[in-house]
């Protein structure tokens, strides 16, 4: 499960992953959560380092590896979730996390360690691509044309993930990429001066509308295990 998050306005910018953090302790009381969440990667976006075309419009990325496909619909209806985060997640976040989660089934193209720091791709598809064409490509291509490209030949990690069930409103993304790096510099160095926009993989070319994607700049600020 993939999530992309706004913080509730009311929260600075800079007391977001504190409080991702505190949220997230709740769940050691959930029962559930424990067995149903095998590891999570609260990322939240980098503040002090900028990286041209990435989006300032969300505030970060949660990836949790779940037991298996049953939990990420039986998760939500679990009675102490509802109980414990659910009421939680109003203080933290611009609305409940349900309405901007994701499923997502991993290709992993990199089979390296998660650095600190990942560029995370929301991406959606020109009109002109049908969701089978797209699937076929992302799911099923080669994986030298995206591990060749600039940008990623020193990403420790990367990762494809096809987007499964039906997405919530307003989050109907096609594909959710994961490139890691060591740290937040690491990232800038590899797409340089002219920003994601001018290093995205040639292998995207066809099949990301650039205007209607979001390119998350992240750094790790809560992990398990």
């Amino acid at each position: 499960m993939i999530y992309l998050a706004r913080r509730n306005p009311a929260l600075a910018p800079q007391a977001f992953a504190q409080a991702w953090r505190e949220h997230s302790a709740l769940g050691r009381a959930c029962r559930n959560v424990q067995d149903r969440v095998l590891a999570v990667a609260q990322c939240s976006r980098v503040l002090d380092l900028a990286l041209p075309g990435a989006s300032a419009d969300h505030d970060g990325v949660a990836l949790l590896a779940l037991r298996d496909g049953e939990s990420a619909r039986d998760i939500w209806n679990d009675s102490e979730t509802l109980a414990v985060m659910r009421p939680d997640e109003p203080r933290v976040f611009a609305g409940y996390v349900r309405d901007f989660a994701l499923v997502g089934r991993e290709r992993v193209l990199r089979d390296g360690a998660r650095g600190g720091s990942a560029v995370i791709a929301f991406v959606r598809r020109p009109t002109a691509l049908s969701k089978a064409g797209f699937d076929a490509a992302w799911c099923a291509g080669e994986p030298e044309p995206w591990l060749d490209a600039p940008a990623l030949r020193h990403a420790t990690r990367v990762v494809h993930n096809r987007v499964e069930h039906t997405p919530p409103p307003g989050y109907d993304f096609d594909g959710i990429a994961e490139w890691w790096f060591d740290t937040p510099a690491a990232a800038v160095a590899a797409f340089g001066p002219g920003g994601l926009q001018a290093r995205l993989p040639a292998a995207l070319a066809g099949m990301c509308d650039p205007a209607r994607s979001v390119f998350m700049f992240t750094h790790v600020t809560h992990s398990r295990p």
